[in-house]
Formats: C-alpha cells, sequence, structure tokens
C-alpha cells in the first residue's frame, strides 16, 4: 500500500512539474514580432537640387523643406521606380496626363518676312560702251512704268550704227537695210528709235533706254555722266504684282513640308487681314545660323499693300500623318542620347522610361515605342522624378555588379580551398 501511494504521488509530481515547466517555455520565449507595414522614407533630397542627399529630415542650402522619397519591398524589383508621399506630390504640383492616340495636328505655326519675286526681276545692261548723259531715276524705290524714260546713253558705237541704216536706205538695198537694223536691235535700240530714224532720216546723238516692266527701282548703279560698257550692270527692276514670302521651319518640322502646301499668311499691320498662297520651293539646305529650313511662299498683290521687308506669321496646313500614341510636348524628356517620360504607376509610384519619339508638334509629339496607350505620365515635375528613377535605377544596377563580383570572388575561393586539400 505505502508502495503504491509512493508511486501515485510520483507521478502526480511529475505531471505537475511538466506542466510549470511549459509554461515557463512559453512565457519565456520571444513573441513574433509585427512586421511594420508602415512606409518609411529611404532618405530626403532638396526640391531644386535631387543630388542633395541627406538621411534625416532637414533644410536645403536654399533654405526649403527637404522631400522624403519612399520605396517599398514591391517597388524594389522594379528598376528604377521610385514612390513619392501624396502630401509631397501635391507639393510639387506633379500633374498627369493620359496617351492617347490620334494624328499630330497639321498646322505648323511661323514666321518670315516679304521679300520681291526674283522671278520677276528685270536688270538693265547696256550692250555698248558710252556714257549716261541723262538720268532720269534718282534712287531705288522710285516707281517707273512700262517705257517710261530710264536714261539716255552716249555711244559713238550706237552712231556708227544709226548711219550705216542710212547708207543703206539711200542706196536702196533691202539686204543692207536688213542687216543695218537687224544690228541695231542687237543693240537694243528701241523700235521706236528706229521708226524715228527711218522718218527723219537723222541721226540722233543718244539713245534712250525704257523701263521693260512697270514696279520699283531695286538697285540703281549708276549715276548722271558715268560711263558704262557692256555686262555692266545699270538698275534693276522689281514688280509688286506678286511677292515671294520666306518662311523659316523649324529642324524637327522640316520633313512635315512640302511644295504644294496651302499657306495663311497675317501681318502687323493689317489686323484681321490674310493672304493665302501655296509653298513653291522648299530650300535643299538649312539656315546655319537659325538652323531652320526655308521655304517659298508666291503671293499675289494686285493692290501693292505688301512691301518687302515686311514681318510676317504664317500658318502651314501640312498633310496629317499616320495614327500615333500622343503625349503633351511638355511631358517629354530629351537628352543627348534619348528621350524619356515618366510613367504614373498609381500610389505614388513614378518610373521614368525610354521611348522612341516621333515628329514634334506646337503641342503634342509623336512616340513611337515605349509606352502603350492609356498609360499615365507625368507632364510637370517629371524633371525631379526623372533624375530620382535614372539614380535609383544606377544604384541598383551598381549593387547586381557588385553582387555578382562578389560571387565570382567567392567561386574561386572555394575553388582554391578544394586545390589545397
Amino acid at each position: 500500500m505505502n508502495a503504491m501511494m509512493k508511486t501515485v504521488a510520483a507521478t502526480a509530481l511529475g505531471a505537475v512539474a511538466g506542466v510549470l515547466a511549459t509554461l515557463w517555455w512559453s512565457s519565456a520565449a520571444p513573441a513574433p514580432a509585427v512586421e511594420d507595414t508602415a512606409a518609411e522614407p529611404l532618405y530626403w533630397v532638396a526640391p531644386m537640387d535631387p543630388n542633395y542627399r541627406r538621411d534625416a529630415p532637414g533644410k536645403s542650402p536654399m533654405g526649403m523643406d527637404l522631400i522624403p522619397v519612399y520605396a517599398d519591398k514591391a517597388d524594389a524589383a522594379a528598376t528604377g521606380t521610385v514612390r513619392i508621399a501624396p502630401a509631397v506630390t501635391n507639393n510639387l504640383g506633379v500633374r498627369t496626363a493620359e496617351v492617347v492616340m490620334g494624328r499630330l495636328p497639321s498646322l505648323i505655326s511661323t514666321v518670315g518676312y516679304v521679300q520681291y519675286d526674283e522671278d520677276q526681276l528685270q536688270h538693265v545692261h547696256p550692250r555698248v560702251e558710252g556714257w549716261i548723259e541723262t538720268l532720269f531715276v534718282n534712287a531705288s524705290g522710285d516707281p517707273v512704268s512700262r517705257g517710261e524714260p530710264l536714261y539716255t546713253l552716249y555711244s559713238p558705237t550706237l552712231v556708227n550704227a544709226q548711219e550705216e541704216l542710212l547708207l543703206a536706205w539711200r542706196r536702196d538695198d533691202p539686204a543692207l537695210v536688213k542687216a543695218a537694223t537687224e544690228r541695231l536691235e542687237a543693240l537694243r535700240v528701241p523700235p521706236e528709235a528706229i521708226r524715228t530714224l527711218r522718218d527723219s532720216r537723222t541721226v540722233s546723238r543718244t539713245v534712250t533706254v525704257t523701263a521693260p516692266q512697270d514696279g520699283v527701282v531695286d538697285t540703281l548703279q549708276v549715276r548722271q555722266g558715268m560711263y558704262v560698257k557692256p555686262g555692266m550692270e545699270t538698275l534693276s527692276i522689281a514688280s509688286l504684282d506678286h511677292l515671294w514670302v520666306i518662311g523659316e521651319v523649324f529642324e524637327r518640322q522640316a520633313t512635315q513640308v512640302q511644295v504644294g502646301d496651302t499657306v495663311r499668311i497675317q501681318l502687323d499691320f493689317a489686323p484681321g487681314r490674310e493672304w493665302e498662297g501655296r509653298i513653291d520651293y522648299v530650300y535643299p539646305t538649312l539656315n546655319t545660323r537659325t538652323r531652320t529650313l526655308q521655304v517659298r511662299v508666291r503671293v499675289a498683290n494686285p493692290d501693292h499693300v505688301l512691301r518687302p521687308g515686311m514681318f510676317a506669321q504664317l500658318q502651314v496646313a501640312t498633310t496629317p500623318g499616320e495614327q500615333r500614341l500622343l503625349v503633351p510636348r511638355e511631358a517629354l524628356i530629351r537628352t543627348g542620347s534619348q528621350s524619356r517620360l515618366v510613367l504614373a504607376l498609381g500610389e505614388g509610384r513614378f518610373k521614368s522610361v525610354a521611348v522612341a519619339a516621333g515628329r514634334v508638334g506646337r503641342e503634342q509629339a509623336e512616340i513611337l515605342a515605349g509606352i502603350a496607350a492609356g498609360d499615365r505620365i507625368v507632364t510637370s515635375a517629371q524633371f525631379l522624378i526623372d533624375s530620382e528613377s535614372s539614380k535609383t535605377s544606377d544604384f541598383l544596377r551598381m549593387e547586381e555588379h557588385t553582387r555578382a563580383a562578389r560571387e565570382q570572388v567567392d567561386d574561386h575561393s572555394g575553388h582554391a580551398r578544394e586545390h589545397t586539400r
């Protein structure tokens, strides 16, 4: 009986000891850590200088509050993705726009200037040597009419040619008359002067040179009493009935313009009035000083309101292009090597991506590759975000290269230890 009581007591004591030991071990074991899901800033940067980084809040060299930059575990796997707090996003004035499909607007706004139509420019050259006895025009810009006297020329050669024609008439030799008449015509003696010579049978000491067309004197190279010789330009006459407007098209828009495009022209001196013409020539080279391509528009000017030298605004209606992805022009970040856009991924996440840009219009730009329709992109404050995204990508690539190099070194060390064994 005593032995049985001892056995029961020992068993009960062991059970109690086991329970107490279990309770003590459970209380001594550490409680599982609660995962802190609150996002914490990685670092703080200056709003105007993303290169200025700090590990704690503070002020930038310009006295502005530093901006926290966040990144979570999901973003760690996405190279170049950064996270910005909503309050900071609002303070930066970040705006977004949707990528859409469409045609780039086919209207190009540019400037130009009015000049003479060089196809209508008439140059006056003497065919013989001589002296200008009387000059009837005084300066460039003087208006002239067709047939109006420009100057009188004394030339011994013309005097001799007239005498030869008179001699042929006196001899009544048709062949000589024809040859002498053709010589005077070749020397640009006006038909009226030849008829006067035939009627009066008197040699004229001077010959009057008349205007070949209506217009204004463009250049005047001579003065009264000057000696002239064949090939010398005495003056030129420009017509105001048709003028050229030379437009300056930016290099990025050069491929959009072509011969035949309609152009509307406005000038500051005539508000509300508009002229219309078509591009009749696209110059083959760019202006090296302005980096623009020149286009030529021929414009009718029957009332002579347009004057050479005037400044004009041009609206060029070009041929619409193909359907492309379109983004606001200000969203496109252009560098020396590539073009980029900043994608808005939602929940404060942003990522800079490289894109292939096409034509750039006044308000929109074409994107050929790199994004898809419906994506949202940043249109303001994108340069700061792009800088952060690029840096994050660079740092991650550096870490990957360092990790790969370390693993390579470890592999070599392991092989070396095996060989030493």
